[in-house]
């Protein structure tokens, strides 16, 4: 089951939500606020409804224990059975519960972009690609590249994918920001530690009928999709470029051979930026622009530090650092993302 304290907390944050009076102009966020606390309040209630059947479960053991009374003990036997069997059935309606309650989108766009440090910068992109998709190999969801610009040792100046069927949201939630790395690169030939960047983004997935985009508010560019060095990689037109004109959003897509393909891709990209956008002019609606820029500095917040020479990566906003980096950029995120569920403050 999902971890209960951050249900909890996930609870008494829409509470608060809900509590603001300028809430209730945005009726369609209301109610799917509305519909998540009533959601939550029942696994609550049937996790506070066990908790009560395990204590009388640990009386009649206790009685038991002591074998003063036969006569007790022997109500205490058959309380006991009755107990154990319904908290089997609790729990079982607490799963079910909790698989129904959705704590986030079940698909994200990530997008990875090589920041400072040239080629070595967009190596370590690569690198942060390989992680995530080892882990959600690993997680069992499926992976989509949307688009990606590759260079010529291999790295990426961007690469943009969709991770979906599973809690993919709500584990990666955390994971975007400035991602650093400190380390001698392989073209370093006096042996000196460089500092890199990539930043990553997360963004959910928006449902169908979500974010509608009409058709005449897009300018769409058909091109030769290119590689490496700019080498032409086909004569054909296939690659795609999208400019959604009210935002002024730009989004690409090359990687396919189809141009339809490459053109959903491409919408794939715009409407998770579309729905990125709305969320944070609604934050800035409804709670002021200071705590706007708060929530959503996490694109440009410096998050985290991989340094290779000491074997570390470091987490700035939880201040911990953990001692099994190769392992954890094979894939093994799981001890950092638990650690951030369990002290992350939005």
């Amino acid at each position: 089951m999902a971890n209960f304290e951050a249900i909890k907390k996930e609870y008494e944050e829409i509470l608060e939500k809900l509590s603001d009076p300028e809430l209730i102009s945005d009726w369609k966020k209301f109610e799917e606020l509305s519909k998540k606390k009533n959601e939550l309040e029942k696994i609550i209630e049937k996790q506070k409804e066990i908790e009560e059947i395990e204590k009388k479960i640990n009386e009649n053991k206790l009685i038991l224990s002591s074998g003063e009374d036969q006569e007790l003990a022997s109500l205490a036997t058959e309380e006991l059975k009755s107990l154990l069997e319904r908290k089997n059935v609790l729990q079982k309606e607490l799963e079910n519960l909790s698989k129904k309650s959705v704590t986030g989108p079940h698909s994200v766009i990530i997008e990875i972009r090589a920041g400072t440090g040239g080629e070595e910068a967009a190596l370590f992109a690569n690198d942060l690609f390989k992680m995530y998709s080892k882990f959600a190999q690993n997680q069992g969801w499926e992976e989509k590249i949307l688009s990606s610009h590759q260079t010529e040792l291999g790295g990426f100046k961007e690469i943009i994918f969709e991770l979906e069927n599973g809690d993919v949201y709500s584990k990666l939630k955390y994971e975007g920001g400035v991602h650093r790395v400190q380390r001698i690169p392989l073209t370093e030939k006096g042996g000196r530690i460089h500092t890199s960047t990539a930043s990553v983004a997360v963004l959910p997935k928006p449902k169908k009928t979500e974010i509608k985009i009409n058709p005449a508010d897009l300018k769409i560019d058909f091109y030769c999709a290119s590689g490496p060095g700019g080498q032409y990689v086909q004569k054909r037109h296939t690659a795609v470029r999208i400019t959604h004109l009210p935002t002024g959003i730009v989004v690409s897509s090359q990687t396919e051979r189809n141009q339809l393909k490459n053109k959903e891709n491409a919408l794939t990209i715009l409407q998770a930026k579309i729905l990125e956008q709305k969320e944070m002019a609604e934050e800035e609606k409804i709670h002021g622009k200071r705590r706007s820029q708060i929530k959503w500095a996490k694109r440009a917040e410096k998050i985290r530090t991989y340094n290779f020479p000491q074997n570390r990566i470091t987490d700035h906003r939880i201040k911990k650092s953990w001692h099994n980096l190769e392992e954890i950029m094979s894939g093994k995120l799981d001890i950092i993302l638990n650690d951030l569920e369990k002290n992350f403050t939005v």
